[in-house]
């Protein structure tokens, strides 16, 4: 069972020798049900396991009542979860901030966001390039993946957050700002474009982040701490229920894709569904469990863990070795 409200207002596929097919995933015996209180962003790499997860029963199979609250930014989310709202949240670039304060236990990972991020441009701004950012007014959310974007698009360029005027703002102000023409550039992330491409017009996608190397973040699952010392069956059961569905994810990726456009994202086309999807990565878990060990997510955390510090948001901050636990993902699928 699962429900849902709304607060705040509203691929490189992996190997498909991934192998877990859903019935092949551990189910417990004679466990008592228990309720997650889940905080998610729109967007297929926050919530395409969670959607899928539902479609396919899997939660009901591991004893397991969702309930789900809508952000607009992984801030709110995990202020939420922090104050004792939630129990587990979904988000980007948020995972590698308040994990590193010690504020909640990252421990599972969604997807790589490889072009999520974008810089929209106001039609005759005289903003052709990253270099002409210099003296203008930019909308944003501190903290974010978008934020990250621009700290990497500046330093590429030469430029730091002093040569602009940077406006921080919750992304769903920003983006109407944008759409109003209070502010030439704007950078957001998909899915909040859709609004942009129908109310902004002659609006300029300049770029995104799918264009640099270094600009990408990870999506995925933080417990309230007291959750994750204390509930860790409920969280094996959610990490086989999370099993389920990345096996479809990865392996029936279209099919899946389709499912979540015809029941959580009618407002957009396939196409923008498809365009949705190709701007994330995801993997199966055999090779979730290998980036795990190689240092390839950690380093992204720190990478943007270092950011925040950078920009004043994290002193001292732990590293990802410390704040990211992947023992149940390793445990659960090697049971699998």
């Amino acid at each position: 069972m699962i429900s849902r409200r709304s607060l705040l207002g509203h691929t490189a596929a992996g190997l498909a020798a991934a192998g877990l097919a859903a019935s092949a995933l551990p189910r417990p015996a004679l466990a008592a049900r228990e309720t997650l209180r889940i905080g998610y962003l729109r967007g297929l790499a926050s919530d395409a396991h969670l959607w899928t997860a539902e479609r396919l029963g899997a939660f009901g199979r591991e004893g397991l009542d969702v309930e789900t609250i809508q952000f607009v930014s992984g801030l709110e989310a995990y202020q939420a979860l922090v104050g004792g709202s939630l129990d587990l949240v979904t988000t980007g670039a948020v995972i590698a901030n308040f994990p590193a304060r010690g504020q909640g236990k990252a421990f599972l990972i969604n997807a790589v966001e490889k072009a999520s991020a974008q810089l929209w441009v106001q039609a005759g701004s005289g903003i052709a390039s990253v270099a002409d950012l210099k003296g203008k007014a930019v909308a944003t959310t501190r903290g974010t993946t978008a934020h990250y974007f621009l700290y990497r698009l500046l330093q590429k360029a030469g430029l730091a957050e002093t040569d602009l005027r940077l406006v921080h703002q919750p992304m769903n102000n920003a983006v109407a700002s944008f759409i109003a023409g209070s502010v030439p550039a704007l950078v957001t992330w998909i899915p909040l474009d859709l609004s942009i491409r129908k109310s902004a017009k002659g609006a300029v996608l300049l770029t995104d982040s799918g264009r640099y190397d270094d600009a990408s973040v990870l999506n995925g699952w933080s417990a309230r701490n007291a959750v994750f010392a204390e509930r860790r069956d409920a969280l094996r059961r959610f990490t086989a229920a999370w099993l389920t569905a990345n096996d479809e994810l990865v392996t029936r990726r279209e099919d899946a894709v389709a499912a979540l456009q015809r029941t959580k994202y009618p407002e957009f086309t396939a196409a923008e569904m498809v365009e949705q999807a190709n701007a994330i990565a995801l993997y199966g878990a055999r090779d979730w469990a290998a980036r795990y060990g190689d240092g390839f997510v950690t380093g992204i955390l720190n990478r943007v863990t270092d950011f925040n510090v950078a920009v004043g948001g994290i002193a001292n901050p732990l590293r990802a070795e410390s704040y990211f636990d992947p023992s149940l993902f390793l445990d659960v699928a090697a049971k699998a």
